[in-house]
């Protein structure tokens, strides 16, 4: 038995199936005004490597990357 690595497939050009897209993750910094489709608007008040803190007035949130649903304004 053999054991698959982490390694990504090479795309053939001439393989009818579309090559995987890697999603281009979005680069936030401290105070920049966001808008979350669940939170609402907010502001970045911390940032990691792979997360942000955003403060939504009601409520501070911590989301970690991808950020699919957040977006700078």
């Amino acid at each position: 038995m053999t054991s698959r690595s982490g390694a990504q497939r090479r795309h053939l050009v001439s393989s009818p199936f579309k090559p995987t897209v890697e999603p281009e993750v979005e680069n936030f910094e401290l105070n920049d005004r966001v808008s979350h489709q669940s939170y609402g608007l907010g502001r970045v008040v911390g940032k990691e490597s792979a997360a942000v803190t955003v403060d939504f007035g009601s409520c501070t949130r911590r989301i970690v990357s991808p950020f699919h649903k957040l977006e700078r304004l």
